[in-house]
């Protein structure tokens, strides 16, 4: 019997390639290759690594997810707001006496960390954590590296060595140390910027960065940089990255958390960037298959002695740009790397650092999604007060508080919209069957004594006490003597414990008032949960009905009354807490009618 062996996404993806590709992923790779170079020398010394750690992402990483990862089109590599992460978390690593391995070692430690925690989220199926950090949260998030990774260059461009943290510290120990500005290097720095920019205005054939490397290396060969006292590269180590498993005495603690950080915020905006690019190309991404690659990748980046990686925005456009086809682009791109370690290290070690400061403050501005941030304004005002609360994170509380920040507003924004559940009174529109929302059905009128309420999300501890207060102030104005109040629970997903017992207490305070509490349409598992905690035998089984219409039936077969003969009631307002957009209105009307 054959042996049925599991191929890898690579030679899946190659099904039905036709040869007439290979010269577009040729073409690609080396573009790739071009477009990448720079960013590969430059972001490495936001973790203040050496700059061929950042070729060395630029190639085992490129080969893993060539490999392994679903995609077709996207480019991993390095990336800016995941290099910040990085920087703050060996910047904690190393503050701790207990840190004794080199940066190097420490930063493919975390790589395969990082590694790790996207195969273990793969094979629990995890994927949906791309989504837990939302785009308002990260596009304020991504803004507020942007400004750390701004001021990060003052020392690249001035020649100053800052030592403050956050935004306006640093821009004021600059003013103090002007005199210390070395001129040449600013001036220099300033020219290169605007080379970036003239070259993104007129949308140059040729990279901007890749202009800049280029021009920047030819004037320092000719004019002598480095002897003019302008910091250059310096030695890049010749050869290609070997197989290493790093080992070193890192505390475990501060490992893991910050792998952690590193993960969630590289793969959630790898999953952005891949959603992105799928778009154009017209494919879907599975956030759970991209585990798998990214996984893969980072785990080739720390045995070959590098950092983190995630999905490249920079590289994969340039791939769609000039249409690569497959990963063969990924594969020509890393060869081509490959081929600029083994012979043109001696050309690159010339490189102005001021240059690379340059195309990070470039890099770091085209971070910052105005156009988003407007978007979120006009779409959510209170979404766009998380996206601010984000972006000060990074800069108020540094990189690493900055993600916790981020996380932390994503919970409380959750909480805020599932903590006032909306609920809405239902009644019946004579001759018709089937119950009505009041405030849509103008015609729509409550049943006497038969108080029917929908509430529209789950129960839960932190909005059981809201819910309470509600169904209390609709329950107080029932007509006597004939009470029941009726909970539709079809839009009620979950039941927890804390809720579970708030509905046995309100089916207890109602009884007193000779009104009984009574639930239909509960999905399984809430009805499992009120089983399981003795509420359904509290009320009583008789009151838990399939359908609304179900117990309206049981209602009337007990006090001998007819829908048809309905008038209607008052709607209460709710005053002490905050108010539904269902119910609670002004004048007799629903919030969300006063809204429409």
């Amino acid at each position: 019997m054959p042996l049925n062996l599991p191929r890898l996404p690579l030679l899946e993806n190659l099904g039905g390639y036709r040869v007439d590709w290979l010269r577009n992923d040729v073409s690609a790779g080396v573009a790739i290759a071009a477009v990448g170079l720079p960013s590969a020398i430059a972001y490495p010394a936001i973790a203040g690594l050496p700059p061929e750690t950042g070729l060395y992402a630029s190639i085992t990483p490129l080969i893993a997810y060539a490999l392994f990862g679903p995609s077709r089109q996207l480019i991993v590599g390095p990336d800016a707001a995941s290099m910040t992460v990085l920087a703050a978390v060996l910047a904690t690593m190393f503050a701790t006496p207990a840190s004794m391995a080199d940066r190097v070692t420490a930063a493919a430690l975390l790589a395969l960390i990082v590694g790790i925690l996207c195969l273990v989220a793969r094979l629990v199926r995890l994927g949906v954590l791309a989504n837990f950090l939302s785009r308002p949260i990260l596009t304020g998030f991504f803004a507020g590296i942007s400004l750390s990774i701004l001021v990060g260059q003052i020392k690249r461009v001035t020649g100053v060595d800052i030592e403050s943290d956050g935004l306006i510290a640093p821009l004021l120990d600059l003013l103090r140390q002007a005199g210390s500005i070395h001129w040449p290097t600013l001036v220099f720095a300033l020219a290169c910027f605007a080379l970036l920019q003239i070259a993104r205005i007129y949308r140059s054939p040729v990279p901007g960065p890749v202009i800049v490397v280029f021009v920047a290396v030819l004037l320092s060969f000719l004019f002598d940089f480095e002897g003019r006292g302008m910091a250059v590269v310096g030695n890049i180590p010749e050869g290609l990255p070997s197989f290493v498993v790093p080992h070193g005495a890192v505390p475990i603690d501060v490992l893991l958390t910050g792998g952690a950080a590193i993960f969630l915020v590289s793969f959630g905006s790898g999953v952005i960037a891949a959603r992105s690019f799928a778009a154009l190309g017209g494919y879907r991404v599975d956030p759970n298959r991209e585990l798998t690659g990214f996984g893969a990748a980072n785990i080739a980046a720390g045995l070959f002695g590098t950092f983190p990686v995630t999905a490249s925005d920079s590289r994969t456009a340039v791939n769609f740009a000039v249409g690569g086809r497959s990963q063969i682009a990924s594969l020509v791109a890393a060869a081509t790397l490959m081929a600029v370690l083994l012979f043109l290290g001696e050309v690159l070690r010339i490189l102005p650092i001021a240059a690379l400061g340059a195309i990070l403050a470039a890099t770091a501005l085209s971070l910052i999604d105005i156009e988003g941030l407007k978007r979120i304004w006009h779409v959510n005002r209170i979404e766009f007060v998380f996206a601010l609360i984000a972006l000060w994170g990074p800069i108020g509380l540094g990189v690493l508080n900055g993600v916790v920040i981020a996380i932390a507003a994503t919970l409380i924004y959750l909480l805020l919209q599932t903590m006032y559940p909306h609920d809405a009174l239902l009644g019946k529109i004579p001759g018709r069957d089937g119950f009505y929302k009041l405030h849509r059905a103008p015609q729509a009128q409550p049943v006497p004594g038969f108080g029917a309420c929908m509430i529209q999300d789950s129960l839960l501890f932190y909005n059981a006490d809201y819910v309470r207060a509600r169904l209390e102030a609709i329950a107080e104005e029932l007509p006597a003597p004939r009470r029941w109040l009726m909970i539709d629970a079809s839009a009620i997903p979950q039941i927890d414990s804390t809720a579970a017992d708030m509905l046995g207490e309100l089916s207890d305070e109602l009884k007193t008032q000779g009104i009984a509490l009574g639930l239909a349409e509960l999905h399984t598992d809430a009805r499992a949960i009120l089983e399981r905690a003795g509420i359904i035998e509290k009320i009583g089984p008789d009151m838990v009905f399939e359908g609304i219409e179900d117990a309206l039936d049981a209602y009337e077969a007990r006090f001998g009354m007819t829908a048809s003969n309905a008038q209607p009631i008052a709607v209460p307002i709710v005053t002490d807490s905050q108010p539904s957009l269902e119910t609670g209105g002004k004048n007799g009307k629903t919030r969300r009618q006063e809204k429409e």
